[in-house]
């Protein structure tokens, strides 16, 4: 048995920016370990795997990144749908159904001038509570109090995935990283990940828990960005405004993020990107 997968890029229009993807569009047959193995061997952050259904439109997910199965991702989703975008040969633009084991969510293809685009509705965020200043862990990040923002605090939001949110000074993002991992801190306080955020220069930073490894471009937590933001008068429901993540690993992003809705009542968050095809393989032993 042999496994076809495509090579993208996601939030960026040029190959070899962004986000790296390994896509399988038609992973049936493959157990969950055999999932995990393929990422660890790709060496992609993370890996989608799709099933297709009845319904050509229709296909069923699994997402890994190099430590486990995530119950949701956004860059995934998005590199993934304009992999099928690309492999059905449509020209217009398509809306994709996309099956995860928590939720489903759709995701509007488009073709671009260098490649597709791709907007995926996250769907209602869950808003926790803001906490106080000292709830952030700034010394976790290398950081000091001095370095948060002054004014927005620290909170948890979910759109698939529990990130808290670091509000931080202009130039802190420069100095940050995780000095030690992090996992406990995060669920004492009921989140999964962290994502440190400045409103000034729209930008964000986010590793994995242990730090070893930061993330190029993260949709799902844009997405808590926009709940975020709209929450606290930072933005409108229906405008897009544009993220930036990646340039201290060498990979400059650019996530568009457009929540909906108002302060009060957050009815979704889309984030969306561009997409760049790389290339295509077989991997002719599986493991």
């Amino acid at each position: 048995m042999a496994a076809n997968y495509m090579h993208v890029d996601v939030f960026s229009a040029r190959p070899y920016s962004g986000n790296s993807l390994a896509v399988f569009p038609d992973s049936a047959g493959l157990t969950a370990e055999q999932m995990l193995r393929i990422t660890q061997e790709m060496r992609h952050f993370e890996t989608v795997f799709f099933e297709p259904t009845g319904n050509a439109c229709t296909v069923r997910a699994r997402v890994f990144d190099l430590f486990e199965e995530l119950p949701f991702a956004g860059h995934p989703l998005i590199g993934g749908a304009a992999v099928l975008h690309q492999q059905a040969g449509h020209a217009g633009p398509q809306t994709w159904t996309i099956e995860l084991a928590s939720k489903t969510v759709t995701v509007n293809t488009d073709r671009s001038e260098v490649g597709y685009y791709g907007l995926l509705d996250q769907g209602t965020p869950e808003v926790l509570a803001p906490m106080d200043r000292h709830h952030a862990f700034p010394e976790a990040f290398g950081l000091s109090h001095s370095d948060l923002h002054p004014e927005l605090p620290p909170q948890v939001v979910s759109t698939g995935l529990r990130y808290l949110i670091v509000p931080v000074a202009r130039g802190a993002l420069g100095r940050a990283s995780i000095r030690r991992d992090i996992t406990s801190l995060l669920g004492g306080i009921g989140a999964q990940f962290a994502v440190l955020f400045d409103e000034a220069t729209l930008e964000i930073r986010h590793w994995n828990n242990d730090g070893i490894l930061e993330d190029v471009a993260t949709g799902s937590a844009a997405g808590t960005i926009g709940a975020y933001r709209l929450r606290h008068g930072l933005t409108q429901g229906g405008e897009t405004f544009i993220l930036h993540q990646g340039q201290y690993t060498g990979r400059p992003s650019v996530l568009r993020v457009r929540p909906e809705g108002t302060a009060e009542a957050i009815r979704t968050v889309k984030v969306g990107g561009d997409v760049a095809l790389v290339g295509r393989g077989t991997l002719d032993v599986l493991p």
